[in-house]
């Protein structure tokens, strides 16, 4: 089995920072962060929204987020619909990516999913709800606009 943190900015519905591994912990969460910060220049007031799973309260998640001052936000306990976008990212890819493969070793599954992610998803898939735009035609637009 394995294991997929992502983090998404919501205006440009772009996934801007994962981690995979073989197990979800508050490490896996951390470094799905990290890589997150790697793509922002400025991360002061961010605000980080995520479920109430152990990796997400945990102190070491916490303590990452208050190191780069991102602010917290849960989803209320019992709701999904509070993190749709992100539940609804991982269901397209299930759908698109996961169940229509079968995969050797984690190795293997890793690098579909960085595929999916960086070749697709990213830089393909359109959005409705961005204009039918790619994520990353939405975040040129937004930097352009903000330039």
């Amino acid at each position: 089995m394995t294991y997929l943190a992502s983090v998404m900015d919501l205006c440009s519905r772009k996934i801007i920072g994962y981690a995979h591994d073989t197990s979800m912990t508050a490490e896996l969460a951390v470094k799905a962060v990290e890589n997150a910060c790697l793509n922002v220049r400025d991360t002061k007031g961010i605000f980080l929204h995520s479920n109430l799973g152990s990796q997400y309260t945990s102190q070491a998640f916490e303590d990452c987020l208050a190191r780069k001052e991102i602010l917290h936000s849960f989803s209320r306990k019992g709701n999904p619909y509070d993190n749709a976008c992100m539940e609804s990212f991982h269901s397209v890819l299930k759908k698109e990516e996961i169940y229509l493969h079968t995969y050797q070793n984690s190795k293997e599954a890793r690098r579909a999913i960085i595929e999916y992610i960086e070749g697709w998803y990213n830089r393909k898939r359109i959005h409705s709800s961005i204009g039918y735009l790619t994520p990353q035609l939405k975040e040129d637009e937004e930097l352009k606009k903000a330039a």
